[in-house]
Formats: structure tokens, sequence, C-alpha cells
């Protein structure tokens, strides 16, 4: 009890000296305290404000890696918070945690315990907010902690937005002003994953591996010279599932996709604006590429425009006055390859370059050369995997009874593209012995057309080798000159030992009388 009168006595001495000594006075005297407080404790504070300098108008990057650091749902240190602020934005599903104001978490990096302190501030006579975090870390270990630190919370929380941010799928804006933006944006929600793709096995695992490579290449990219993008021409017949290999892609990675329209571009210097308006970690799609735009007329003008010259010079001045005309007015070949691999290419970083087309021949080969596009993927009708993948998806089932009925017209040439199964099994999800036996009256009545065109033709073991070839996508790298050369040679492999026409036309037979014995059943 004898304490407390003069604990009472201490405090009003110093209320008294502070009424009486000098305000310069009592500042020396603080900053003297703070010293000494800052000599005798084991740790060490760094502030880390929301907006850098004294005028509060740039924001400082740090500070939001730090709260992307520490609202991240999967981090235990937010988790252990002993109070957290929910939130969830209107355009978004996913709940972000954030750290309550005043409250203090703590985390553990390299065996060391560290804490973040989220203060906010009221300004006086205003309706602001003063926020900043303030990390506590053991003085002795300071200089080692620090950067290290600092550049593991940058990294986790780059990553952690990449993973959790809404992703946006832009298009060309037709005739845009000048001060109008080149793209509008929807958000991106397309369901196709690589767990749904009709595709092989290995495929996917090799585009899988391919894309994961890209994207954790930084490093190896700026060390080798080359812009940090990767080209991919898509290729097959329509409904073979580039559209939705896309969407997965972009799933896969997290990234936004940008749909070209080039037939809304009207001259190559807008093509290259709109270029540059695209963001980092994005995918770049012109979809039917040999449709989009008479991009051979290119070579074929000029050669015209050499033959007339050779001829006449008043045809040579209208001809190169015409081409000149119609260069500025359009989006050239010159101007796409430019797009793709020329020196505007690189004013981004991680980005995909994706073409599509029904005829890899009708594209003009200097598009789809290396370094351009970089991997080619031939997509073709739904092989076996693939079938079964699909029946998995729509109906629910791994097996039955005639899958293997619907896998030997697959292998003799009755398959479908996997749009075509998939519409087949979707109307008769409800069904799976229905569904079944459309999908194989589907392949039967393929194999009978097969069959009668190749009755009709004259060299009748030809058309019989190539209809029975069992149907695949591939996924093509390296050189172009060697890719007909691989095709041919497996071509050769698949023709040896492959069924005559007398050998599918009695599986056809055989099948026949299989499904029929099936339905009386």
């Amino acid at each position: 009890m004898e304490i407390l009168p003069q604990m009472w006595s201490l405090l009003g001495l110093l209320t008294v000296l502070q009424n009486v000594l000098p305000s310069q006075l009592l500042s020396v005297l603080h900053s003297l305290y703070e010293s000494l407080q800052d000599l005798l404790s084991p740790y060490s504070y760094f502030e880390i404000p929301e907006f850098n300098g004294y005028c509060g108008v740039e924001l400082n990057d740090l500070y939001r890696h730090v709260h992307l650091y520490l609202n991240s749902v999967n981090h235990s240190p937010a988790a252990a918070c002993r109070r957290l602020t929910l939130s969830r934005s209107p355009s978004s599903n996913r709940i972000s945690f954030a750290v309550a104001p005043n409250h203090t978490v703590h985390d553990t990096f390299n065996n060391h315990r560290l804490s973040w302190t989220h203060h906010v501030d009221a300004v006086q006579d205003s309706l602001e907010e003063k926020r900043s975090f303030t990390l506590r870390l053991p003085k002795r270990h300071r200089h080692a902690l620090l950067s290290s630190y600092l550049s593991h919370i940058t990294s986790r929380a780059e990553e952690f937005e990449r993973v959790s941010r809404e992703r946006r799928l832009f298009t060309n804006n037709n005739g845009a002003g000048s001060f109008e933006p080149g793209w509008v944006s929807v958000p991106f929600r397309h369901p196709s994953t690589f767990e749904t793709l009709a595709l092989e096995p290995d495929l996917k695992k090799q585009i899988k591996d391919d894309l994961t490579a890209f994207a954790s290449g930084k490093e190896f990219y700026h060390r080798v010279g080359r812009a940090w993008k990767r080209g991919y021409l898509l290729h097959g017949p329509p409904g073979s599932g580039k559209s939705s290999l896309i969407a997965a892609m972009a799933n896969f990675l997290c990234y936004d996709v940008y749909d070209l329209e080039l037939t809304k571009v009207s001259d190559n210097s807008e093509l290259r604006s709109l270029l540059i308006q695209t963001t980092n970690r994005s995918i770049i799609v012109i979809e039917d590429i040999d449709c989009s735009v008479d991009l051979t007329a290119d070579r074929t003008t000029k050669k015209n425009a050499t033959k007339l010259s050779s001829k006449s010079k008043k045809h040579k001045t209208t001809s190169f006055a015409g081409s000149g005309c119609d260069e500025n007015s359009r989006v050239t070949l010159s101007g796409l390859l430019n797009f793709t691999d020329g020196l505007w290419s690189c004013c981004g970083e991680e980005r995909l370059v994706v073409f599509t087309t029904n005829h890899r021949d009708s594209v003009d080969p200097a598009l789809v050369r290396c370094g351009r596009m970089d991997v080619h993927v031939s997509l073709s009708t739904c092989g076996v995997h693939a079938f079964r993948e699909l029946a998995k998806n729509y109906l629910g089932v791994e097996s039955h009874v005639m899958f293997e009925a619907v896998e030997g017209c697959i292998r003799s040439g009755g398959s479908l593209t996997p749009a075509h199964v998939g519409e087949i099994l979707l109307r008769n999800r409800r069904n799976v012995d229905v569904a079944m036996r459309e999908l194989l009256s589907v392949m039967q009545g393929k194999m009978l057309a097969v069959v009668a065109v190749a009755g009709d033709q004259t060299d009748n073991e030809e058309i019989g080798v190539v209809g029975a070839r069992s149907p695949e996508s591939v996924l093509l790298m390296g050189s172009p000159e060697n890719w007909d050369s691989l095709s041919g040679k497996k071509r050769k492999e698949q023709q040896h030992g492959s069924n005559n026409l007398d050998k599918k036309v009695k599986f056809f037979v055989r099948l026949r009388s299989l499904t029929k014995s099936d339905s009386g059943r």
C-alpha cells in the first residue's frame, strides 16, 4: 500500500514537468527514452506504410504483398490470429481473411519467431485512416533475415494473387476511339480442365509438363536471352476440342484470355496497339487463323506485281500503288509475324500465343515455324481413352457390356469427334443403355459409309487401311521439317499388319449380329 502513493506522486511530478518544461526539451527527453529502449530491446521494428512518401499518393507495393501474404486462406499466421476480418467481393465466391486493426499475428521463418502488427489510426479532422504494418524480428539476426524474408513474402504473395484473382476473358473492341480501350472483358468462368478433357493420357501429361516448365521458366528465358512467351498451334477437325483445350490451359495456369478477332482489326498499327494493352500471364488466342484474314494473298500479290512489272512500267506503277493502299488498310502477314515473334512481341512477359485451325496445310509456313508456334497439337477424333473419359464424365460409368463393341468401332474407323460423342451421351445421360446403343449405331453408320466409299474406289486396300487406322491426338515439337517424315513413318507402321477391306467388312457383320443379340436379350 505504500507503493501506490509513491506512484501517484511520480505521476503528478511528471504532469507538472510536462507543463513547465519547454516542448523542445521534452522532445529531446522522449528521443533519449526511445534510444535507450531500442538499445535495451532484443528486437528491431520496421514499419511498412500503405502509401509511399509524405503526400500519400503512390501505393506501397510491399504493403500490398504483406497484406496478401498474411491474409491468404491457407497461411497459418492469419489462421492463428485471435481476430480476423472477413470479406467477399460481389464478383467472386472466395472469402478473404484480413488481420483485424491493431492486432498482432506471429510467423516463423528459418526457425526465428517474427510478428506483424496491423496499425489503423484515424486521421484528425478527416474520414480517412492511416494504415501500416509493423514487423518485429530479432535484432541479432535482422541483417540475415530481413532481405530473405521479404523476398519470401513477395513470392508467396504473387503466387496467392495469381491463383485467387478473378480471371477475365477479353475481346478486341470494334472501332474503338482514341480514348477508348482496345479490349472489353467479362469474367472468365469456363469449367473445362485437364481432368475433364477427352484426350489421351500421354498427351495430357506432355501438355501439362510443357506448361509447367514454361510458367516456372522466368530465369531460364532471361538467361538465354529469349522473350518469355510460347506459341501453340492447335489443329484438327471441328469438334475435336481445340477451344476446350485453350480453356483448360487458362484454368491450369490461372491466366487471362485475350480472344483476338482479326477481322475487327483495321491495320498493323492497331494490331500492335492491341498487343501493348495485353497484360502479363495471359493467353492470346486467334481462332481459325486460316479463315480470319487472307494472309496468303500478300505473297500472291507480290508475285503478280513482279510479273506485271516485267511487261509494262505503267502496269507496274498501278499495281504497286494498289498493293500499298491494300497493305495500309488491313492486317498483313508481315504485321502478324511481327505480332508473334517480332520486336513488339517482347513488350510483355509470361504469355502464350495460341492459333487454331481446321487445316494445318492452309496456314502460311512462316506462321508455324519454330520460334512462333513452338508446339503443334494435332487433335483428332475420339480415341479409346478419350471415349472412356467421356463416358465417365457424362454417364458416371467406368465399364459397360457394350464398351468392347464401341472400342472395336473406334479402332476400325468409326470414331466420332469428342463433341459428337458428348452430345449423344448428354441427351441420353439418364439411361446408360440407350446412350451406348445410339452411340454404337452412329459409329456403325459411319463405318458403313466408309466401306461404301472404299468399294467405289480403285485402290480398295489403301482406303481400307486408312479407314481402319485408330484415331489419336499428337503433340509435336522441334523442327517442322521432321514432322512430315515422322508422321510418314508412323503411318507406315500403322499400315503394316492392318486389316484389309474384306476383314473389315467381316468385322462389321459380326458387330451387327452382336448388337442385335444384345437388343433382343
